[in-house]
């Protein structure tokens, strides 16, 4: 398979673009579990500048990443590699099938998940606890599969 230049650029440019948010990411969500956020952690949020701008970071990282990976980065390999693309949920799937991420519902409830911290849908400290953790545990969903598909990309380098 011939992959022209011009393609080669985008890809190995978000292949770094979503490294370095991944590292990112993993600095911001080591820091706020050291944190050990818990329910009085959340209700000193309002109060408390440098908490509230780590959670900010920590969001805004953590959905910068899920938009690279799913909004950019996947169609793209998918198209260099002459594979069909099409929704969003369907490009998923393909991802599923090709093992650059472990499961398309996963995604999805992290993109919910993505969805309810960043508009801050949550009227309680509880559901706000709730989604913080439940997006801490999937940063390393989002790892793994920056991780694999710049792995399918080195293997599509080596082949070039």
């Amino acid at each position: 398979m011939k992959i022209g230049a011009e393609t080669w650029l985008v890809l190995t440019r978000l292949a770094r673009i979503t490294e370095r948010e991944n590292h990112h990411l993993q600095r911001t969500a080591e820091r706020l579990e050291a944190q050990a956020p818990d329910l009085a952690w959340v209700s000193s949020l309002e109060g408390n500048d440098e908490r509230g701008e780590m959670l900010d970071a920590f969001v805004s990282r953590f959905g910068r990443l899920q938009d690279t990976l799913d909004d950019k980065l996947l169609p793209a390999l998918l198209r260099a590699t002459l594979e069909k693309t099409g929704t969003q949920l369907d490009n998923l799937l393909r991802a599923e099938k090709l093992g650059w991420i472990e499961s398309v519902q996963a995604w999805m409830e992290l993109r919910e998940l993505r969805n309810r911290l960043i508009h801050e849908y949550m009227e309680s400290s509880d559901d706000i606890l709730d989604a913080l953790l439940a997006a801490l545990r999937g940063v390393e969903v989002l790892s793994k599969a920056q991780a694999r598909m710049a792995a399918y990309l080195q293997s599509l380098e080596a082949m070039h």
